[in-house]
């Protein structure tokens, strides 16, 4: 891995770590703890990179690999910086048989971005999901918690325009 993104000073690391520590203060630091841990961890620090994981695993006596593999099976934890705006595409069957592979293909155009990646200036991460649960709106999308229905690619521009600012 090389250099924690916390620079390796020790005043920089426990500067860096100090929020997780607080985080941390609230629990017993046991294996029960490690998915709230996780949550709080990461709505701290956007998202959990290595060198958080790391020091939840030693502070909750845990090996890295335990904690990694809890990380990556739940889709709600992100291991890369995410996007000011979460764009989410519904591909469930209505959507796809009334065009979200065309809405797709142009919010990939224009955010220059492809499926489960976010833009270099973290305005925007691009989702496709299977379902959103709008059917009758199809096809659909939510950015954030806005849903934008009844879609056709040439709407894509104006949409997210509203979230660029």
């Amino acid at each position: 891995m090389g250099q924690c993104q916390c620079g390796n000073s020790a005043e920089s690391k426990e500067k860096y770590f100090a929020p997780l520590m607080k985080i941390l203060e609230g629990y017993e630091k046991k294996e029960k703890d490690l998915i709230p841990v996780l949550q709080k961890a990461q709505d701290e620090y956007g998202y959990l990179p290595q060198d958080v994981i790391k020091e939840i695993a030693n502070q909750l006596n845990l090996s890295f690999s335990q904690v990694y593999g809890v990380v990556t099976f739940y889709s709600q934890f992100h291991l890369e910086p995410r996007g000011e705006n979460i764009i989410r595409v519904c591909m469930g069957t209505a959507c796809h048989v009334r065009g979200a592979g065309e809405v797709l293909d142009k919010i990939t155009e224009e955010l220059g971005v492809d499926d489960g990646e976010t833009t270099e200036d973290l305005k925007f991460t691009l989702e496709s999901v299977a379902c959103i649960g709008a059917c009758g709106l199809a096809p659909v999308i939510m950015i954030n918690d806005d849903t934008h229905g009844r879609l056709g690619a040439d709407d894509i521009p104006e949409i997210l325009a509203q979230y660029k600012e």
